[in-house]
């Protein structure tokens, strides 16, 4: 099939464009947290230990992280929506085994090809706002793709569990089955696509993947990015739960109270730290980087105050916890600013490729550090165990931060070095009056 016909206008972009890749990363997301709420059933009908029911959960991350670098060239040389579609179209067959499994291999297996499927739903969509979209756009474009993303995870909390009173969970995946094969659809018909003339080989394709890496640039962004995006996702799609429950000592409902705002506030800080980058962007002469290091630094000073005993209930901390945490997502844009277009989609999945890699790590990680303070018989986790792994992200944290703005500091001395360099004829000159007129 030929590409689209080109479309213009920001208001035709937004309809052609954002609308098909934002219903594929709500179905991404809702595929993501779909688990927490049937667990209960997967427990019961297949009688699943806990340390089963966390693999198959689990290898939705590890498949979506190891096909990042792949997406990339795909996503490069083939295009946005011709690589979203068919690998939508991977995870609604995954949907499909997972809903007629009768034992755990089935549903690993469903739950590796659905985290296979959805891998490209974020960095398709990433790759195309880079090219139907000016560059001082992106981060408000990349923010309204990231709030379909949070709509998805609220998605799968009460609109499922009310299907679930209706029907079982094997129906509900049926559905999501459905639902992905709608979604490519809409997307294969619906979107325009814009593909590169450029046919190197897959080689020097694979080449471009190295500049990336190698690039100091990325090398600057990538660790503070990825740790920061890494905490908030280990922390919000399981820790925080168990949290306020063991240190705040909520009830469940409390809880769930706590962990609805913290997701709206998530839905928030992705639509609004965008649409400020943008408009300051745009407006002010500030750019998106500023903004996303100013907001990931007001995120460790919330994961900080938390670590105070008293701090749990404080419901602001976690309107600031849910906000600010989604305020590494900007980082993708600037990424895609300062690459060129034809390497965007390798920057980008590069970066996904640490994030999930290092979320999955760091989800388990968290959970081991917080057992070198339990006892085995206790009811409870102890506080002291949560405070300790909490800190050490927050560590990390700042480390990656110091990082960066070293890197940035030295930036700026080779670059203050090279002008002066520049202007070596004069200065030398200069530097000979001064030694003539002293004389």
């Amino acid at each position: 099939m030929t590409s689209a016909p080109a479309i213009s206008g920001l208001r035709t972009a937004a309809v052609r464009v954002i609308v098909p890749f934002a219903l594929g990363y709500f179905l991404s997301y809702l595929f993501r947290a779909v688990n927490a709420v049937i667990a209960p059933d997967l427990i019961r009908e297949l009688h699943l230990d806990a340390n089963t029911l966390g693999l198959l959960t689990s290898v939705y991350f590890l498949t979506f992280a190891a096909f990042q670098l792949p997406l990339g060239v795909l996503l490069d040389r083939y295009g946005a929506r011709r690589t979203e579609c068919t690998l939508l179209l991977i995870a609604a067959l995954g949907a499909v085994i997972f809903a007629v499994a009768d034992g755990v291999a089935g549903l690993i297996a469903g739950r590796a090809l659905i985290g296979l499927g959805v891998s490209a739903c974020l960095m398709a969509a990433f790759k195309a706002f880079t090219q139907w979209f000016p560059a001082e756009r992106l981060p408000l474009v990349n923010s309204i793709q990231m709030t379909a993303g949070g709509l998805g995870a609220l998605s799968a909390t009460k609109p499922v569990e009310w299907l679930l009173h209706l029907s079982d969970w094997r129906t509900v995946f049926w559905a999501l089955a459905a639902l992905s094969v709608a979604a490519a659809l809409i997307l294969w018909w619906g979107a325009p696509e814009k593909t590169s003339p450029d046919k190197t080989t897959l080689a020097a394709q694979w080449k471009g993947v190295r500049v990336v890496f190698h690039s100091k640039k990325f090398r600057a962004i990538a660790p503070w990015a990825t740790t920061s995006q890494t905490t908030f996702i280990a922390l919000q799609s399981l820790w925080c739960g168990p949290w306020l429950a063991d240190v705040a000592g909520l009830p469940r409902d409390g809880v769930a109270l706590y962990l609805a705002l913290t997701a709206l506030f998530m839905i928030g800080g992705f639509l609004s730290l965008g649409a400020m980058a943008d408009r300051l962007s745009r407006g002010g002469g500030i750019n998106t980087m500023h903004v996303a290091a100013a907001s990931m630094i007001v995120f460790m000073f919330a994961q900080a105050a938390l670590l105070h005993p008293a701090a749990g209930r404080a419901p602001w901390l976690w309107l600031a916890f849910g906000f600010f945490g989604t305020s590494g997502i900007l980082t993708y844009a600037v990424l895609s600013q300062r690459f060129p277009k034809k390497l965007a989609g390798r920057a980008n999945t590069a970066l996904n490729l640490l994030v999930f890699w290092a979320a999955f790590f760091i989800q388990w990680g968290v959970g081991a550090v917080i057992d070198l303070w339990s006892e085995e018989s206790a009811r409870n986790f102890n506080p002291d165990g949560y405070r300790a792994a909490f800190a050490i992200l927050l560590a990390v944290q700042i480390a990656t931060c110091i990082w960066f703005f070293a890197h940035r500091g030295a930036k700026a001395g080779a670059a203050q070095r090279k002008r002066r360099r520049g202007n070596g004829g004069r200065d030398v000159e200069n530097d000979g009056a001064r030694r003539r007129i002293t004389k």
